[in-house]
């Protein structure tokens, strides 16, 4: 220490600080704009076309869901049993669309690359559509709600634009909040299984309710995390049992049951256990926030 004393005393000791500080600084600012030089050079020839053309292919892949949106369209005015097993079909290829095209936006960086072309807002037009208003005007046609009660589906409707509408419907920590808009799945889940109107039209509202209130529901492609890889895993093998079924799901209309198969049915009621995890993975996490909030301040009294 005394040394150390001596030493803060001495010119000599305090000029050789300074240079050796000085000579610090500099390197750091030398390094750092040299590191802005190399991220500033321009690209190589041809590389340039090719990221932009990566980033315009993930942009028209997005797109190929409002390709099958117009398919689904096209059966839905058909009607039939035949049309309605088509619809799912595309159904499953939009989600599987949207599930993936996030993942490869980010990779190709399009927001860096293509900045005055907007893909989330592409990707939200899609998903109004295929998500939302097909799967409404699939229960319309195929006559899921009670005679005269067809009018309920205007609920969920607006409840899903709400949703859609909302700023923070996506969180900072990777959910959505509040229910989210998932009448794809809700449509062929009613249909398939044949429930009563009563106990149809009660799902829907309540579903529509749940679009309001602030729970958190996963996001599964969004972030790294155990619970999503999982949710993931889970979902590839709920997917390719969903297209076994709709390939399977008959093509004309049968009195009494629109799955007569017992196998079908029987793999039916199976693929309800992962929305069915899905939703209490989902309710699980919002009720933990919530006790957490309320203890916050319990905690900060104490």
């Amino acid at each position: 220490m005394v040394e150390k004393r001596a030493r803060d005393r001495d010119p000599r000791w305090r000029t050789m600080g300074d240079k050796i500080a000085r000579n610090r600084v500099a390197r750091w600012v030398i390094r750092r704009a040299n590191n802005r030089a190399v991220s500033r050079r321009p690209p190589r020839p041809g590389r340039g076309l090719l990221i932009r053309s990566l980033a315009w292919g993930v942009h028209l892949y997005t797109a190929l869901g409002a390709v099958a949106a117009a398919g689904m369209l096209v059966l839905l005015v058909r009607g039939g049993a035949s049309a309605f097993r088509g619809t799912f079909l595309l159904m499953l290829v939009a989600t599987i669309i949207d599930a993936t095209d996030g993942t490869l936006a980010r990779r190709v960086r399009v927001k860096e690359v293509l900045p005055g072309f907007d893909g989330r807002r592409l990707d939200d037009l899609v998903d109004w559509l295929t998500y939302t208003c097909l799967p409404l005007m699939l229960l319309w046609r195929a006559e899921v709600l009670p005679a005269g009660q067809e009018a309920w589906l205007i609920v969920p409707l607006l409840a899903s634009a709400y949703g859609f509408c909302q700023v923070s419907i996506k969180t900072d920590d990777g959910y959505f909040l509040g229910f989210p808009s998932l009448w794809n799945v809700v449509a062929f889940y009613l249909y398939v299984l044949d429930l009563p109107g009563a106990v149809a039209l009660g799902i829907i509202l309540l579903l529509s309710a749940l679009t309001f209130v602030p729970s958190r529901y996963l996001y599964p492609s969004s972030r790294p995390g155990l619970l999503n890889k999982l949710t993931n895993i889970g979902g590839v093998f709920w997917c390719a049992l969903l297209a076994w079924i709709f390939w399977n799901l008959p093509s004309h209309s049968t009195p009494g049951s629109r799955v007569p198969d017992a196998t079908t049915r029987g793999l039916v009621l199976l693929s309800t256990l992962y929305p069915l995890w899905y939703l209490a993975a989902s309710w699980t996490i919002t009720a933990k926030t919530w006790w957490g909030r309320r203890l916050r301040p319990a905690r900060g009294v104490e």
